[in-house]
């Protein structure tokens, strides 16, 4: 992130968050915003893409959606974030406003992931950032790779902190003959998951 007032105001939210969930014992009332590195790693993903077409599921107060959509409107890509509470979406609007973001390279919507993704065309997106209920995510696992575009990219927050909450989804990903995985020590933990170049055949269901 470049800009410095940007970068100051992402930092501000960083911390305010990091308050906020540290007066909160309900897991589910806490911000769980990514941390820095994560950030910044998320942001070159999305710099090293062409007009990006970006879909994140988990827009909390926007922290993340933040460098996302920082760095599609350094490349003339557009960031479509999902939550499924209004009230983090009314949120998380209002930190994209004071980052200086606006609709033309980020759309909040309040949906469900599931949905959406159901919803979505072929290769629709070239990058998915997935940070959200992990319970959830072997089962949006054959619409995130057939709406991840040919050569996009999956990543998955919390894989080294929540371990044993995505050992499923992660075994689902590793027996897919389309996809090729590797863990990112960088924050909570990192799983990028890239899609082939080329269409390969989905694993047998006798295998």
């Amino acid at each position: 992130m470049h800009d410095p007032a940007r970068r100051a105001f992402a930092e501000s939210l960083y911390a305010a968050g990091r308050e906020h969930d540290a007066r909160h014992a309900d897991r589910l009332a806490r911000w769980r915003n990514v941390e820095p590195e994560t950030a910044a790693l998320l942001g070159v993903l999305v710099r090293a893409k062409v007009r990006p077409r970006v879909l994140e599921i988990g827009t909390s107060n926007g922290y993340s959606t933040i460098w996302l959509a920082d760095a599609a409107e350094a490349t003339g890509g557009r960031v479509t974030s999902l939550d499924i509470e209004p009230r983090r979406t009314a949120v998380a609007q209002e930190n994209l406003a004071k980052a200086g973001l606006d609709d033309t390279h980020v759309e909040l919507r309040t949906e469900d992931a599931a949905i959406v993704l159901q919803a979505a065309q072929d290769d629709a997106f070239d990058l998915i950032f997935l940070d959200a209920e992990r319970a959830a995510y072997a089962s949006y696992w054959p619409d995130l790779v057939r709406t991840l575009a040919p050569a996009g990219l999956l990543a998955v927050d919390n894989v080294i902190s929540h371990a044993g909450e995505v050992e499923d989804f992660r075994r689902v990903v590793e027996g897919d003959e389309r996809v090729s995985a590797a863990l990112v020590p960088v924050g909570a933990g990192v799983l990028l998951v890239a899609r082939a170049s080329r269409a390969a055949r989905a694993p047998s269901r006798s295998a």
